[in-house]
């Protein structure tokens, strides 16, 4: 099961980057990834979360690399969210080993910046049409997975991840990674690529939580009696570096900038709360960014809107339906 959640984790869609290799539609992810059981009016993926909100405080050290407005030293804040893998919004917060956090900023009335973060650094295939083929697997069965895998070399590093990898008991001291490649613009049209993740400044071992909402209920009371703080750390590349292959890790020598810290200072319900509205698109980028051209970067994109279409049509049918009864 474990395995399960780590390989729905990422949903690309789309069409694979090798030309001969069958294209696989945004529509058929979502498909596959919602199951036979549909939670109307919630994501296909990371159905069950938590709306925090809070203030990205930059030190300008990123200045020099991007002219998004957001890296400037200052303060900006953001509306975000905390999630567990799996398309049940009810399920047990703790059944899942994998945690993402979601962000979305407003530089300006004309700019955003969606961010859409997990636990594991990287992936295990580098195109959709094999992700989509190793989600068949692993629904087939053990015996289908560890074929898939003997066939897909590239996914050794995932694989040496999910092995070790253990879930804190907090949302607070978990990791959470770009795995996809961006591109950093400067004023002069330098382009820097970079990886980032938010590293937690506090340790929480797993083990005293409990509960069907162990998590949200974890960080909603950790929040109340302080904020929650991470270090937004930046890995720059270098030639040797392929940032369009998300399932290889750059080398750990690889310089490295804090841009500032996230500070998380409330949380509220998703349904009551304004992430519950908002298609974390990966895509959405201010100026300043620009994205790679890894083709799980794109296919990622297109599987949200799918699946943001989906809910919001849901949404408008009850809402509908409710008018007509009142």
């Amino acid at each position: 099961m474990k395995t399960l959640y780590l390989a729905l984790l990422l949903v690309p869609a789309f069409s694979s980057s090798a030309d001969t290799a069958p294209k696989v539609s945004a529509q058929q992810f979502v498909n596959l990834q919602q199951g036979d059981t549909v939670f109307a009016g919630f994501r296909r993926a990371h159905a069950k979360g938590i709306c925090i909100s809070g203030e990205f405080h930059a030190n300008g050290q990123l200045a020099a690399y991007s002219k998004a407005s957001l890296f400037k030293a200052g303060i900006t804040p953001f509306t975000g969210r905390l999630s567990i893998a799996g398309s049940n919004p009810t399920a047990p917060d703790l059944k899942s080993p994998v945690r993402s956090m979601a962000l979305s900023f407003a530089s300006s009335r004309t700019e955003q910046w969606r961010l859409a973060m997990n636990t594991p650094p990287v992936m295990a295939v580098a195109d959709p049409h094999s992700f989509y083929q190793q989600i068949l697997a692993i629904k087939a069965g053990p015996a289908a997975i560890q074929q898939f895998f003997a066939e897909h070399p590239e996914s050794k590093e995932f694989r040496a991840w999910a092995a070790q990898y253990q879930p804190t008991g907090s949302y607070a001291a978990e990791t959470y990674h770009s795995i996809n490649a961006f591109y950093l613009v400067n004023a002069t049209g330098e382009q820097q690529a970079v990886r980032w993740a938010m590293r937690p400044t506090i340790a929480v071992t797993a083990g005293a939580l409990d509960g069907n909402d162990a998590l949200q209920t974890e960080i909603a009371n950790r929040i109340a009696g302080g904020p929650v703080v991470f270090d937004w750390v930046f890995t720059l590349a270098e030639p040797a570096d392929d940032e369009n292959n998300p399932t290889k890790a750059w080398p750990d020598n690889r310089r490295q900038i804090t841009a500032g810290q996230l500070v998380l200072t409330s949380t509220t319900a998703q349904l009551e709360g304004n992430c519950h509205a908002i298609n974390f698109d990966p895509l959405v980028l201010p100026s300043g960014v620009a994205a790679s051209r890894d083709p799980i970067l794109r296919a990622r994109s297109a599987a949200y809107a799918e699946s943001y279409r989906r809910r919001a049509k849901e949404q408008l049918q009850g809402a509908l339906e409710g008018s007509n009864n009142d």
